[in-house]
């Protein structure tokens, strides 16, 4: 059953298409870039999607886009001295996020030495 409202709607819609109103719109002809958004809970979406229009990020996707690029950074280094401290600047950043989540420790990113020292431990006891 159509509403009064949704009725003057369309009416408007069809009126706008016989005046030619929807000719020679960008995109026109284009299919729509839509985005998955089926991950974001439906009460957020709103909000998620109004940050996104202006260009703010929550700060896990923030600290996670520095912790990419400080990776990306530390596989071209050569120089040992720079290498550890931005393999230190990584890990603080690991931390960071990983003290701003509230899930289980399980979905927490390790951090980067830690195979190193758990290694290193492993061989003492022995």
């Amino acid at each position: 059953m159509i509403t009064g409202f949704e009725k003057i709607v369309e009416e408007r819609i069809r009126q706008a298409q016989k005046n030619g109103d929807f000719d020679n719109l960008s995109g026109a002809g284009k299919p729509l870039n839509l985005e998955d958004i089926s991950q974001i809970p439906e009460d957020l979406r709103l909000a998620y999607k109004m940050l996104k229009n202006a260009d703010c990020i929550p700060p896990e996707l923030e600290i996670k886009k520095e912790i990419r690029s400080t990776e990306s950074l530390l596989e071209t280094l050569t120089d040992e001295k720079l290498k550890y401290k931005t393999l230190k600047k990584l890990n603080y950043l690991i931390l960071k996020l990983n003290t701003l989540r509230t899930g289980a420790v399980k979905f927490e990113i390790p951090q980067k030495y830690e195979e190193q020292v758990v290694s290193c431990l492993s061989c003492k006891t022995k």
